[in-house]
């Protein structure tokens, strides 16, 4: 399917009725454990959208905790097992055993229509929803614009370097003392595959690229091997730092934006979550040239228009929560056009809600989300990252190999490909 960003990822919102619930005899206190402690955008808006509930049902107030995402992730596996979990917590979809183990809130009752339709499938399981998809995005490689113009590289016209193209923009950045691409696994499992993710979506095409994830295309087939050796000649080239496996994803942005000073960074689009924070709280210095190009054209590709996009920060309810009414009130206030429109705003990330970038106010993401709409224009979309597709062993070895020791340099490409097909 080809949607452009503006016409479909970021259309319209439909309003929505709040629910009808029965009259609290006493006030409600809704617990939240939640991500983005350190990413102040996405935080403020959380809390905002709490003082708004809270002043329109003076009856209900929401307890919020703020957690960097492996501490949240350790302190809910053992509130779950113990019953102990808060109403409403973080979670993302590739988290299935949130569902197989019944923990979540069935959110059929909420307006659904206000959500886009692949969003609200990321959150489907066996037929019914259970997660508000806040959050969405896509895969962008960003780049220092004053950087590649130093190095006497112009972009084409449609901002995808040829094959070619880009390592000679690698081998200039090195000979220049630049490192190339700034990028870090140390806490992610996820970071280091885009580029193999990315490379094989384009070079397969979106059905036969989600048959090899499914295990139907096996990876040794020839296609599959060819991306992997081209991505690894890049990682040879000396496109990574030295510290890659040791790199934190904050570690790994100041990296692109302060210190030393990388000429590119591929990331996820919510980069603003994080880098358009104050530069005294990690986000990148004031008037930093930020540009985005496309991934670069891949040798032999059937589908150089091809990426991901992916619903990413969601917020789930326990299933064992003693006020689900009051827990389904709160969702559903996320669930009309000026909190869409608030959260382009201010945390300049894409969104699962159906939103409308026209009417907003911040002159900041306007152009933030310009840059975004100029290299999603005419793309073809695969839904979801592969650790939100894959599951089991294949998961596990995917995120070892991918996401690590592949890009690293730490495991030959035959290696890779004999562990993938022996995990499925």
């Amino acid at each position: 399917m080809k949607r452009t960003l503006l016409s479909g990822f970021l259309a319209g919102v439909v309003g929505l009725a709040g629910f009808a619930g029965p009259a609290a005899a006493q006030d409600i206190e809704l617990t939240l454990w939640s991500h983005w402690s350190a990413e102040v955008p996405k935080r403020s808006f959380v809390e905002a959208a709490i003082a708004d509930f809270e002043a329109a049902n003076p009856t209900i107030k929401i307890k919020p905790t703020w957690y960097e995402k492996n501490a949240l992730y350790a302190a809910l596996k053992t509130a779950l097992r113990a019953g102990q979990a808060p109403d409403i917590f973080y979670a993302e979809p590739d988290q299935v055993e949130y569902m197989d183990n019944g923990f979540l809130l069935d959110l059929s009752p909420l307006n659904w229509a206000a959500v886009e339709p692949w969003a609200k499938e990321a959150w489907t399981y066996q037929g019914k929803p259970y997660g508000l998809p806040l959050e969405a995005w896509t895969v962008e490689l960003y780049y220092n614009k004053d950087k590649l113009a130093d190095l006497g590289v112009k972009l084409p016209a449609n901002l995808q370097l040829s094959p070619e193209g880009f390592l000679a923009l690698i081998e200039t950045s090195k000979a220049a003392g630049v490192t190339p691409m700034s990028l870090g696994v140390g806490d992610r499992p996820f970071p280091g595959a885009h580029l193999s993710h990315e490379a094989l979506l384009k070079k397969l095409g979106v059905a036969d690229y989600g048959k090899l994830l499914q295990g139907e295309i096996p990876w040794s087939d020839p296609r599959v091997v060819e991306t992997l050796t081209w991505v690894r000649s890049l990682a040879d080239a000396g496109l990574l730092p030295k510290t890659f496996t040791t790199m934190k994803l904050t570690e790994a942005h100041i990296y692109f934006h302060t210190k030393p000073g990388a000429l590119m960074f591929i990331n996820g689009s919510w980069y603003t979550s994080r880098a358009f924070n104050e530069p005294d709280k990690g986000g990148q210095p004031d008037g930093f040239p930020l540009g985005i190009m496309q991934f670069p054209a891949v040798p032999g590709a059937v589908c150089n228009e091809c990426r991901t996009i992916a619903v990413g920060g969601s917020y789930v309810a326990n299933a064992d929560s003693e006020h689900p009414e009051a827990v389904l009130k709160f969702f559903d206030a996320f669930l009309n056009p000026e909190v869409g429109n608030r959260w382009l705003d201010n945390v300049k990330v894409q969104t699962g809600i159906k939103a409308d970038p026209s009417k907003m106010t911040d002159a900041r993401a306007a152009d933030y989300f310009s840059m975004i709409a100029a290299t999603n224009e005419g793309s073809k979309y695969f839904f979801g990252i592969p650790i939100q597709v894959m599951s089991g062993k294949p998961k596990e070895v995917f995120t070892q190999v991918i996401n690590n020791a592949l890009p690293a340099g730490n495991i030959s490409v035959e290696d890779a490909v004999k562990q993938l097909d022996a995990a499925y």
